[in-house]
């Protein structure tokens, strides 16, 4: 009877077998639902869209990951407009004090150019994280307009970034540090073997690499040794090594001894453990978590490095680690002001022909491109909100809940942090105006009418967008909040556009 009972027990299970092991499969190909895909697509983007939820939402999350980084472009599908595109903007060596201020005056309206160009590449592009990569990467290897004055500089240095948004940090560390905006600004081009400047092998060990605590001063004295002869061509603002100015004697950097140059010191820094730890910490903070897991840090950043410094699988291994789904870890990180204003416009879908307004939107919210504060770059989450700056984004969001009222030729009541024409961008304010020249004076002007033209044809289509709200099966609070609302709506009634954008839950990601 034993063997009678355990032969029919074991023909059932045989005819169950194949459909037990398709049960994994099947669980594998369930959609992650529209929680997760907005999730993702706001953490690894901008605020998305509708239309992009529902895409999202019909895949798992391995293969939702999968597809965000094989999208990743290292091309700006935005042309650059012809002021960018312009070379006139070279060093010149003789310029009287007039045409010098003009000079500056003239590359910081190209700047300003680069800016709106840079929005428009945010709005328009098919890969957020290629975008969010690179404003990630123009944070850590910092430099300024404000100092650098070459706007040609700026824009290749932003195009560097962008081709290496997910690529190898190996090569663009070295890129990054031979790049003439990072040369200028850090001050590597004074930096010779009769008086070496620490100001660059300082950083690149702080801010680019290991992190306070990981080096002696001894050691930045000798890497500053080794960065001599690193300097930019003046006439055309190439980079360049100049033999004569390097010091080629024998270094001691972390224990080894050497005639290192500069390219030796980073591979150095690369090759100490610290790094990928370093700058997997920082990912995760503009990821994941204010907080650090340091296991997961430690064991993410090994893949790093067996990955030879390959961002991908860093970043893979990142979106898909339990602390990023983790519910306790999801609307915990604030949004910057380019999130903030970006994702705006990108979820409500809303018409921008010329997002130049927004940039003065940017500047005032704490966030002006090309621009961070200091040598450490913005320090993001909870700093963008303070006293001034949360009235600002309140602002800006209910001027944008009634955004089909920018098409009107001469809005009323509405805050200067959209509405208001741009002055000469980052002038200094006590320039007086008796100094002004007229090619300033004109620029001027046509900034304040390319502002009133750019208001004018802002269109947010309510219709578009509600339909693309029925087409994903979401209402407006699923679409645009990453967590319940703070101020909840009575039962049985629809928040308008307003009262979503204006609750404090619209505010974090």
């Amino acid at each position: 009877m034993t063997t009678i009972f355990l032969h029919r027990a074991y023909s059932r299970v045989s005819r169950l077998l194949p459909l037990l092991l398709l049960v994994p499969l099947l669980a594998s190909a369930t959609g992650m639902g529209t929680a997760d895909a907005f999730h993702l697509l706001g953490r690894t983007g901008f605020t998305p869209n509708p239309d992009e939820i529902g895409l999202y939402a019909a895949l798992p999350r391995e293969a939702a990951v999968d597809r965000i980084l094989a999208g990743v472009g290292t091309r700006a599908v935005t042309p650059y407009p012809e002021s960018v595109i312009d070379e006139a903007g070279s060093q010149q060596v003789r310029l009287s004090e007039a045409q010098r201020r003009d000079f500056v005056a003239d590359q910081r309206f190209r700047t300003y150019d680069l800016r709106a160009w840079w929005l428009s590449e945010m709005l328009q592009t098919p890969s957020p994280l290629t975008e969010r990569m690179t404003l990630f990467w123009h944070n850590h290897f910092v430099s300024s307009e404000q100092k650098v004055r070459l706007v040609s500089l700026m824009r290749d240095q932003n195009q560097l970034f962008r081709e290496n948004a997910l690529g190898n940090f190996a090569k663009l560390l070295h890129a990054a540090s031979k790049d003439p905006a990072m040369v200028i600004y850090l001050d590597a081009a004074s930096n010779r073997k009769e008086r070496p400047n620490e100001n660059f092998a300082r950083e690149v060990m702080e801010l680019f690499t290991l992190g306070e605590g990981h080096y002696s001063e001894q050691d930045i004295k000798e890497a500053a040794r080794a960065f001599t002869g690193w300097s930019v061509e003046r006439r055309d603002g190439r980079f360049v090594y100049r033999r004569a100015l390097h010091d080629d004697g024998e270094k001691t950097i972390f224990g080894k001894t050497g005639r290192f140059d500069g390219d030796d010191v980073l591979d150095l820094l690369l090759a100490r453990r610290e790094t990928s730890e370093f700058l997997v910490a920082k990912l995760w903070r503009e990821f994941v978590s204010p907080q650090i897991d340091r296991g997961e840090v430690e064991r993410i950043a090994k893949i790093l490095r067996d990955e030879h410094y390959e961002m991908k699988p860093a970043l893979q291994a990142l979106f898909l680690s339990k602390a990023f789904w983790d519910a306790d870890n999801r609307a915990a990180l604030v949004k910057s002001p380019v999130e903030l204003v970006v994702g705006s416009l990108r979820a409500l879908q809303i018409t921008v022909p010329d997002p130049s307004p927004f940039i003065r939107t940017l500047r005032v919210l704490g966030q002006d491109l090309f621009a961070p504060p200091n040598v450490k770059g913005w320090p993001g989450n909870d700093v963008w909100i303070n006293a001034s700056t949360l009235l600002e984004r309140k602002q800006f969001l209910d001027r944008l809940a009634r955004a089909e009222e920018f098409g009107s030729a001469a809005p009323r009541q509405a805050p200067r942090a959209i509405d208001r024409p741009p002055g000469p961008p980052s002038a200094p304010a006590a320039e007086a105006a008796s100094q002004r020249s007229a090619f300033v004076i004109e620029r001027t002007e046509a900034l304040r009418q390319r502002a009133v033209v750019a208001l004018r044809d802002i269109r947010l289509e309510p219709k578009s967008w509600s339909e693309s709200l029925a087409r994903s099966g979401l209402d407006m609070q699923s679409a645009l909040l990453a967590t319940a609302p703070v101020v909840p709506v009575a039962m049985g009634t629809q928040p308008s556009l307003r009262t979503v954008l204006l609750d404090a839950a619209y505010e974090v990601k």
